[in-house]
């Protein structure tokens, strides 16, 4: 697997590059070195430099720069719990699929958290500049639709059922991931204004 050609085909071609992923003999420890890893660093990395190089700025307060080792802090912070909101979601995934009448199969089921979340770590780039980090919420949309697409193919879901299964795996993961960027934020510190010069 090209990482590349993958990001692209995922993101361009979803429908029948899914078909491809399902077909693919591989392996948890191989997805998490190959892609998962590489990919999920794009958010935090970007962090770093954002919010300790570029800042945010508070309009008539100036900018606010958060102190390097707070950043690299919540970056890693970020980057661990996020691999590990992935396993949670393929999980989820996995243990859910007969639910809705589809097959459990923990590969399958790491297969459909990680390649969906390609366009959200995609997006993490946006981060770089920290008022644009609203940009990646657009990405997320994308992603919901990539797992609509994949849990049918990769899981054996009957295509009706695609739609309720999906909104459940949203909701669960929406959950994981507010405690991670929750969990995450602990490690910045946010700005104080001295608003005592404006008496």
């Amino acid at each position: 697997m090209n990482l590349v050609e993958r990001v692209k085909k995922i993101l361009l071609e979803p429908k029948s590059e899914w078909e491809v992923i399902a077909g693919e003999s591989t392996s948890v420890a191989d997805l998490y070195r190959d892609y998962v890893a590489l990919l999920a660093a794009i958010g935090p990395l970007a962090s770093i430099i954002g919010l300790s190089m570029v800042g945010i700025n508070l309009g008539f307060g100036g900018t606010f720069r958060v102190p390097l080792g707070s950043a690299l802090a919540q970056a890693f912070t970020s980057y661990i719990l996020s691999m590990i909101g992935i396993f949670v979601v393929s999980l989820v995934i996995d243990a859910l699929a007969p639910q809705f009448g589809g097959q459990k199969n923990p590969l399958q089921a790491f297969k459909v958290a990680a390649y969906a979340s390609t366009p959200s770590w995609i997006a993490g780039i946006v981060l770089l500049v920290p008022m644009l980090g609203v940009v990646s919420m657009v990405a997320a949309l994308y992603g919901l639709y990539l797992l609509y697409l994949g849990l049918p193919i990769l899981m054996k879901v009957p295509q009706e059922k695609a739609v309720v299964f999906t909104i459940v795996v949203v909701v669960v993961a929406m959950v994981a991931m507010m405690l991670i960027g929750h969990v995450s934020s602990l490690f910045v510190t946010m700005p104080v204004m001295d608003v005592s010069h404006m008496r």
